[in-house]
């Protein structure tokens, strides 16, 4: 079975690079924007019919539910697109997610119960984690189409659902003015999309690549111990890291109150757009990434270059938007209010900028399966936004929250760098740290 498996492994390793990684990249491109551009729609829709406090209602339920379920889903969809050899089965990642999934919902539950949250602001809190666990379900399939570079898949799953969930916040909140109906709308619209499109393509993609796969959770424990014990460095990190991109936040949120976060997750989300040009690239180059590492260093390095002077260019051209049509652009898209925030906008850009660059370093990580290393790198990270947001926000308001996303965006930038250079000099191709 191992011998057949690892033949298996070559065959489709194999056929995968005859697939184009610019075709692969354009179809992750079309799908990343236009859900991101759906979710955008949401916030603009909040800020025009809602009002700054419903939009910082539901920026906390982002802020709060994303680390949760970042650190109980263990990054497992970029394991599985790496794992070239085809240690596990598709079922053992699925029984892996389904007990992280549930942990991190009964956690948030628990949190939200014995935190002293208004109401309105509780159930939106709660709602917005009900969409974001049927997401985590979403994520592991997309993991296996990506393992296979069924990446127009991916991308007509993320435009469905961006879609339909923009109609229903938009036509709640237009029709009840509840930010709290709103968000139920969209989880419903997640969790439908969920069982019949997503559902109905894995169970394809199964069929034709891994027959003896079923979309099933396999609960096999040694198999799904030694999956979570590989996979648990990279739980950290993603925690770390989200709790890194969303400090800011809760200090925002605790000094300045729901209508400044409200303010803040508008602005900041112009750098999540960007975002998804990086996740574009780097979701489509993962798999050959991680493939050029274990035969053809020279091409991981040519590749990861290319991917980081891309992302360099898009921070650049984001600063430059910022800094001579920010007023503008804020203004279109919220409203004439949000204009007047337009140099806390400049420097979030140049925060873009460099996450941008570390984005794409990060992948090389991954693809390299440098997985422990990053904990030390994030925890680090953490620690000093953190200490950075304490000082700046009391003192400086919105505009301190920009400097302490620039500095929480510099240090992961050049820690992955070093990791990156250290596993190409120091580490034998395919052994994982």
């Amino acid at each position: 079975m191992p011998k057949t498996r690892a033949r298996a492994a070559k065959t489709e390793s194999a056929q995968a690079e005859h697939i184009s990684l610019g075709k692969n990249f354009a179809w992750t491109l079309a799908g990343n924007v236009s859900y991101a551009a759906c979710q955008w729609g949401i916030l603009i829709a909040i800020a025009k019919l809602g009002t700054p406090t419903m939009l910082g209602e539901f920026a906390l339920g982002l802020a709060i539910s994303a680390p949760v379920f970042m650190f109980t889903t263990l990054q497992l969809r970029a394991v599985l697109a790496t794992d070239t050899q085809n240690e596990y089965r598709f079922g053992h990642y699925l029984a892996v997610r389904v007990l992280g999934t549930a942990i991190g919902l009964l956690a948030i539950v628990i949190f939200v119960d014995m935190a002293a949250f208004q109401r309105e602001a509780a159930a939106v809190i709660l709602l917005v984690s009900l969409a974001k666990a049927a997401e985590t379900f979403s994520d592991i399939i997309y993991g296996l189409w990506q393992k296979h570079e069924r990446f127009a898949r991916i991308a007509i799953a993320l435009t469905g659902r961006g879609i339909g969930s923009l109609a229903a916040v938009v036509a709640v909140l237009r029709f009840t003015g509840s930010i709290a109906w709103s968000i139920a709308a969209m989880a419903v619209v997640w969790i439908v999309w969920l069982l019949t499109f997503e559902r109905d393509g894995a169970k394809r993609v199964l069929k034709r690549v891994s027959p003896q796969d079923r979309l099933l959770p396999e609960l096999q424990w040694d198999k799904c111990k030694k999956l979570a014990v590989l996979s648990l460095p990279l739980g950290i990190v993603i925690l770390l890291l989200s709790l890194n991109a969303n400090i800011p936040r809760y200090f925002v949120e605790h000094y300045l109150g729901e209508a400044a976060l409200g303010y803040f997750a508008a602005m900041a989300y112009v750098f999540v757009a960007g975002n998804t040009v990086m996740a574009a690239i780097g979701q489509s180059a993962l798999p050959r990434l991680a493939r050029h590492f274990n035969s053809d260093k020279p091409a991981f390095v040519r590749l990861l270059v290319t991917m980081s002077l891309i992302g360099a260019a898009v921070g650049i051209a984001g600063i430059g938007v910022a800094l001579f049509w920010g007023r503008m652009v804020l203004q279109l898209l919220y409203r004439a209010d949000y204009a007047a925030y337009s140099g806390v906008f400049a420097w979030l850009m140049v925060a873009a900028a460099v996450g941008y660059v570390g984005s794409m370093l990060g992948y090389g990580m991954m693809a390299a399966r440098s997985y422990r290393p990053q904990v030390p790198l994030f925890l680090v990270a953490t620690a000093v936004t953190a200490l950075a947001c304490w000082t700046l926000i009391p003192s400086s308001g919105l505009m301190g929250s920009a400097y302490a996303m620039l500095i929480a965006a510099a240090i992961p930038c050049a820690g992955s760098g070093h990791i990156v250079c250290s596993a190409l000099r120091s580490r034998p191709a395919g052994i994982e740290v």
